[in-house]
This record gives C-alpha cells, sequence and structure tokens, in this order.
C-alpha cells in the first residue's frame, strides 16, 4: 500500500492526521501487529485526541481481521497498556497517542509479549515491511473485541511504590491530557489534598501543549504551587508516561535530579542493585550510585534500548533526562504516575521538603538543559565539534560524548526530526557558559 513511510520512527509511529496517518494505515497496522505477535489476546488503548478512537477501531479491525481477539482498554494513559500488557499477559498492545506533540499529530505505540517495546530494531521495521509490500498472512477466522476497565487496578499497583504516602498538598496539571484520569482515583484511594489543573481530557490542548519539558508549560503549575503553599506540583505530558516535578518553591526538579533521587530510594531499598541512567543524564546519577555501593551502567537514549539493557543488566530502576523512569517491578516499563508516587513517599517517609532534597544534588553541577538546533548536515556538525575538542574523551554510544575532568557535553542528531539536541554540564555555572558559548559558535559555523 502507499502511505508516507516518515512516519515510522525509532520507537513508535507518528504523523499528521489525516495527511500521514490514516484509517487504512492503522488498519494495516493492526494486520501487520497480528502477524508478528505470538498467540494470545490483543490489547488496545488510545489517548484522548480527536481522532483517537477511530484510529484505534481501525487497529482493532485490522487485528480482527486477521483473527485476533482484541482487549479494548480505551482511553488510558501509555503506562497502563504497560501494565496491562504485563499483568494481564497479552500478546502485546497497541497504544493510539501522540504524546506530547501538538493536536494535528497523533501516533502509535506498539508493545510485544512480556512488555516488550516494539521498536526500529525489535519489529517495526518488520511491519513497516508488511505495509510496504501489503502482505499478511491469510486467516479464516475473525476475531472479538472486549472492554476493560483496568484503571482501578493500575493506580492501586502504582501505590505499591508509596507504602509510606501521608497527607500532602499537592498539585497536578495534567495538561489536558490523560494524566487527568488518575486524580480521582488518588482522592479516593490516599489522602492527597489534590489541587487539579486542566484535569478534563481535550486532545486540542486548549490551555497549553501537554509537554513539561518545556518551561513556559509548567508557569500555570508553577504559579499554583506557590499561591496555595502546595508541597510540590506534577506535571504530565500528553499520554500521562512521564512527569515532572516542581518543588515547594516554584523551582522545577530537573530529569537528571529525580533521576538521582529515585535511584538513592531503590538502592537503599536493594543494596548493591543495577542502575541504568541515559547517555544524557547527569554524572550526578552514576556518582550517586558509586557511593551507595550500586552498580550504574549507561545506556543510548530511548525506550526500547533502556527497556532492553534493564532486563540484561537485571536493574532495579532506570531513568532518562527527559522525565522517563523505569521500574523493575513494574515490569521494566516506563511510568510517570510511579515516579511521581515514588517522590512523594520519600517526601513522607524522611519529612523533608522536596526542595532540601534536591538542594545537595542541584549544588554538584551546572546544566544547559536540551538544546535544539535546525541542521541540514547532522554529521558535519558532530564531526566539527569532535574535532575542536579533540583532547577530550570521547565516546558515540549515542551521538557524540565529551568527557573533561570538569564538564563534558552530548551532540546527538534526533531521531525524529532535522535537529541537534547539545547537552553541557560543567562544575560551575561560569564554565558552563563558557563552553556552552564555544559550542554553539561551532554548530553555527558548521551550518554557515
Amino acid at each position: 500500500m502507499k502511505f508516507t513511510e516518515s512516519i515510522f520512527k525509532a520507537y513508535d509511529i507518528r504523523g499528521k492526521v489525516p495527511a500521514e496517518l490514516t484509517d487504512d494505515v492503522a488498519e494495516a497496522v493492526g494486520r501487520a501487529l497480528a502477524d508478528f505477535l505470538p498467540e494470545g489476546k490483543v490489547a488496545v488503548g488510545r489517548d484522548m485526541r480527536p481522532d483517537s478512537e477511530q484510529l484505534s477501531d481501525a487497529i482493532s479491525a485490522g487485528l480482527m481481521e486477521q483473527g485476533r481477539d482484541v482487549v479494548d482498554l480505551g482511553q488510558i494513559t501509555s503506562d497502563m497498556m504497560y501494565f496491562a500488557v504485563g499483568k494481564y499477559n497479552f500478546a502485546g498492545g497497541a497504544m493510539v497517542t501522540a504524546s506530547h506533540n501538538p493536536g494535528e499529530y497523533n501516533g502509535i505505540k506498539l508493545t510485544g509479549k512480556g512488555v516488550v517495546p516494539i521498536g526500529e530494531k525489535t519489529g517495526l521495521m518488520h511491519i513497516k515491511k508488511a505495509l510496504i509490500e501489503d502482505r499478511f498472512k491469510a486467516s479464516s477466522d475473525s476475531g472479538s473485541k472486549e472492554e476493560m476497565n483496568i484503571l482501578t487496578d493500575w493506580v492501586a499497583h502504582a501505590l505499591t511504590f508509596a507504602p509510606n504516602l501521608k497527607n500532602l498538598k499537592i498539585g497536578i496539571d495534567a495538561g489536558n491530557g490523560m494524566g487527568g484520569i488518575i486524580v480521582p482515583e488518588l482522592r479516593k484511594d490516599t489522602q492527597l489534598d489534590i489541587h487539579g489543573l486542566y484535569l478534563e481530557l481535550d486532545g486540542t490542548f486548549p490551555n497549553h501543549p501537554a509537554n513539561p519539558l518545556v518551561f513556559e508549560n509548567l508557569k500555570d503549575l508553577i504559579a499554583l504551587v506557590k499561591s496555595e503553599k502546595l508541597d510540590c506540583g506534577i506535571a504530565f505530558d500528553g499520554d500521562g508516561d512521564r512527569a515532572i516535578l516542581i518543588d515547594e518553591n516554584g523551582e522545577v526538579v530537573s530529569g537528571s535530579i529525580l533521576g538521582a533521587l529515585l535511584a538513592e530510594r531503590f538502592l537503599s531499598e536493594n543494596p548493591g542493585s543495577t542502575i541504568l541512567y541515559n547517555a544524557i543524564t547527569s554524572r550526578m546519577v552514576p556518582e550517586i550510585v558509586d557511593e551507595m555501593d550500586g552498580k550504574a551502567y549507561r545506556t543510548k537514549v530511548g525506550h526500547s534500548f533502556i527497556k532492553a539493557d534493564m532486563r540484561k543488566y537485571d536493574a532495579v530502576f532506570a531513568c532518562e533526562h527527559s522525565g522517563h523512569y523505569y521500574f523493575k517491578k513494574n515490569y521494566y516499563a516506563d511510568s510517570g504516575l510511579i515516579a511521581a508516587l515514588s517522590t512523594l513517599d520519600i517526601i513522607s517517609k524522611t519529612g523533608k521538603k522536596l526542595s532540601d532534597l534536591c538542594k545537595p544534588l542541584r549544588e554538584r553541577y551546572s546544566d544547559s538543559g536540551e538544546i535544539n538546533f535546525e541542521v541540514s548536515n547532522k554529521n558535519k556538525a558532530i564531526e566539527a565539534m569532535a574535532s575542536h575538542f579533540s583532547d577530550g574523551r570521547h565516546d558515540r554510544l549515542d551521538g557524540l560524548t565529551i568527557n573533561y575532568a570538569d564538564w563534558w557535553l552530548n551532540l546527538r542528531p534526533s531521531n525524529t526530526e532535522p535537529l541537534l539536541r547539545l547537552n553541557i554540564e560543567a562544575k560551575t555555572i561560569e564554565l558552563l557558559k563558557l563552553k556552552l558559548s564555544e559550542a554553539e559558535e561551532i554548530i553555527k559555523k558548521s551550518i554557515d
């Protein structure tokens, strides 16, 4: 069949609707997924975007055409899909979502049996090839579809990560995304005093994009935390599998700092365990792990790589700078809700304010955050950076990382856009500014 082949990305399928991602494509993906997965029922879920139900129905139709029985989970968060596939031993799952992308986009995240991700190197290109060749197995049987509500089971599972939870005052900004569905359950099952923002499901995102990595999108939550004197704030992305926290002073807790806090918590509960961190996470994470006599292992950016490495090294926890956190006891899958509840549990157990927990970590390093550059020749810019800083220690695990004693940088190409992503971390703010200016100049010269 003819379709826009570029919608197949490294980790999922994503494109504009209906120009790129159509019902016909979704149905074909369902057929190809049915042929790829082992025997068993297949879960299908969706987010709140206006076209998600239609795309979800098309995937289900494709699965049933190939003789598969479908379990329709309805509107769920992406981490609920991972939970469902693991908990109920489904053959796999398809989640219709474009995560934090703007409203004109949609996508499909695929999961295999055992909550193994279906990405570029683990089956997604096989599915893409089936669509290109319009080649599917012949099936004489037609599958059935049943509905299943897993929300109560999911929240109960997530709360097992917070046994010490007290009656904290928190803000939750769901950005009109799927994170809003868990708030009524938390109010029912905990003593949390929750102040909600934009909890209503609305895939047109009328208040702000559901991308908590952009500071502009956190301003309303920061104002709420300050005005109501809350213990902290939690911002979820569109499909609810990523969480960014705000401390009681309205300061953003970076993904690396939260990763270090959670690494500390899981190592205290599991002495000597392995913790994974991705290639652009702060040095503070492996430092904390080493200080606690754990084992730290560095992995590539991206959930498919991290989930595979978690199984390989039997890691108890893994973190990404972008607000994705992975848990062995959550089928090695990531969850924004579990990360948030685990943090609330630390606050409850220690009796400390979130800012006090973060303070010693914030003092270790200064970082640039991720800075994006539109570059047509990504490789030219990367090699120019490597040449300029040739005396540093280089590795190519994920893009280019250059290490010095008191600072480091990573420059890597985006998997989905014509962008280069730059991250720099240094011992002091002065050194950070100096090296950031130097690196930006190199990239700009390579563009000219």
